[in-house]
């Protein structure tokens, strides 16, 4: 069949699939497209309306989830029959693309769940290659799946992630030292445990830094003191002296300010830790996600008195509900660990485990990378341009080389508060947060320091959504002085 391409309205809070699912399933209703017949592939149709295969894919399964079309193997997909005394009141007689609101009784909870990941970019993960391998799993590995999981995680994803931070991160370690866990913070949870057990007290924070680890020390009673974050890192000369301690740093990118730690500071690092018997804890979080330049190697790399803990995550390179971390323990610490793992579960799932592992095999986490570097680099390139022509110099980009955000200081009056520019933000469907109030006590009261998640936003729609988010700013609120 030829579609007649539906008029798909970009500024519209909807989803691109959810727009291409609510045109075919009217079509269907109103028999526009008939019973039994053959709905385009999934390349035909993508190539045919200028959409990704993986938009496609997420509106054909919705279809398909509601039995508006069938699958038949190695055919392709086919309109269902759908009986005559359908209530068909349901198809529309206007826009369906203006809000969700229009349609959004006859969707169903499920739909109503999906509709709050709409600031995310769909076309950042290709779902068609995980399943396959997830099939696989179900398929030719099921009878590992009735078993208990291993407290460190499972043994081929230890081995593939051994061998990639290796080659890309410059990581030196054996699959033994890696402990997978759900999520860093759940990692750190054990990390405390460790470090109690070494006798340690006090852990040392970048300011500004990522608050919810910062959380789980304190609520476990270690004391803590904030160092502040320079253009090269961490302030080394003023983290604790003659005491034990725990360095808690992100040297290769650095959260929230992007700021990377230069050679010279990471031996200076490494030093300090030596000199004060003490342990760095580096969270290389999104450290791959570099667009200009060559990605830094990591501070685990250098580490030769076995003083480093290495922390990463698969959140932000595969998609954030995979909660899959891991860590990296130096070899003296090994045999704390496996005094603790009496008491410990795995909290991952081992489906997902064994399906990253052969995902990361096969080679499609490079691919995916190397994918998202392109991707982002454009994203980052489309939002600077954007932010310099829209809002002129009234907006500062302190931050947009590496990571998932670019970090913005926007001018505050007493026409515009922080809460106003975030409302506005979410109202114009951008990512836009404040750095937590917490560690910028002592912050320029006359400017906001603004975390704005570009990446979370589609290609096609970055530019057209800054724009409309700056003329509100600038007229309605009078940012300009």
């Amino acid at each position: 069949m030829q579609l007649i391409a539906p008029n798909f309205d970009y500024e519209s809070t909807a989803p691109l699939y959810l727009q291409l699912y609510l045109y075919l399933r009217n079509a269907i209703l109103s028999e526009g497209i008939l019973p039994g017949e053959k709905l385009p592939s999934l390349r035909m149709m993508a190539k045919q309306l200028g959409l990704s295969v993986t938009t496609i894919d997420l509106a054909y399964n919705q279809l398909l989830t509601e039995g508006y079309i069938f699958s038949k193997p190695q055919s392709g997909y086919y309109v269902c029959s759908i009986p005559s005394d359908t209530d068909k009141s349901r198809v529309l007689k206007t826009s369906i693309f203006k809000s969700y609101g229009t349609d959004f009784e006859s969707l169903s909870y499920f739909d109503h769940s999906v509709l709050k990941a709409a600031s995310y970019d769909p076309a950042t993960f290709d779902f068609i290659k995980w399943k396959k391998c997830t099939n696989k799993v179900l398929t030719d590995y099921s009878n590992f799946l009735l078993l208990e999981g291993d407290p460190r995680g499972e043994a081929p994803l230890r081995y593939e992630i051994s061998k990639y931070i290796y080659q890309a991160r410059g990581v030196r370690c054996t699959p033994d030292q890696i402990v997978i866990g759900a999520g860093t913070q759940q990692l750190t949870g054990l990390l405390c445990i460790i470090l109690n057990r070494l006798g340690i007290e006090y852990v040392a924070f970048e300011a500004p830094g990522y608050v919810p680890i910062q959380d789980i020390f304190q609520t476990r009673g270690f004391k803590m003191s904030l160092v502040p974050v320079s253009k090269e890192g961490i302030q080394i000369e003023k983290l604790p002296a003659n005491i034990k301690s725990v360095a808690y740093v992100s040297p290769s990118n650095q959260f929230p300010t992007g700021s990377i730690m230069p050679i010279g500071r990471r031996y200076g690092l490494l030093e300090w830790a030596s000199q004060n018997n003490s342990i760095i804890i580096e969270d290389d979080y999104n450290s791959e996600l570099r667009y200009f330049g060559k990605a830094v190697p990591s501070l685990q790399g250098l580490d030769e008195e076995k003083r480093v803990i290495y922390l990463s995550s698969f959140s932000s390179t595969l998609f954030p509900s995979i909660k899959i971390s891991y860590m990296v323990l130096p070899e003296p610490m090994l045999k704390l660990f496996e005094e603790i793992l009496g008491g410990y579960n795995q909290t991952c799932s081992k489906t997902e485990q064994l399906t990253l592992a052969l995902y990361m095999e096969k080679g499609f986490y490079q691919t995916n990378i190397k994918k998202l570097r392109s991707l982002y680099s454009q994203k980052i390139q489309i939002a600077t341009q954007s932010l310099k022509k829209y809002f002129k110099d009234q907006v500062k980009l302190l931050s947009n080389t590496s990571g998932l955000h670019m970090l913005l200081e926007i001018p505050l009056s007493a026409h515009l508060t922080v809460d106003m520019i975030c409302e506005t933000a979410v109202k114009k469907r951008l990512p836009i947060t404040p750095i937590l109030t917490k560690q910028t006590e002592k912050a320029d009261k006359n400017h906001a320091l603004l975390i704005f998640y570009y990446t979370r936003v589609p290609l096609e729609e970055l530019d057209a959504a800054i724009k409309t988010f700056a003329d509100v700013l600038i007229h309605d609120f009078k940012m300009i002085r």
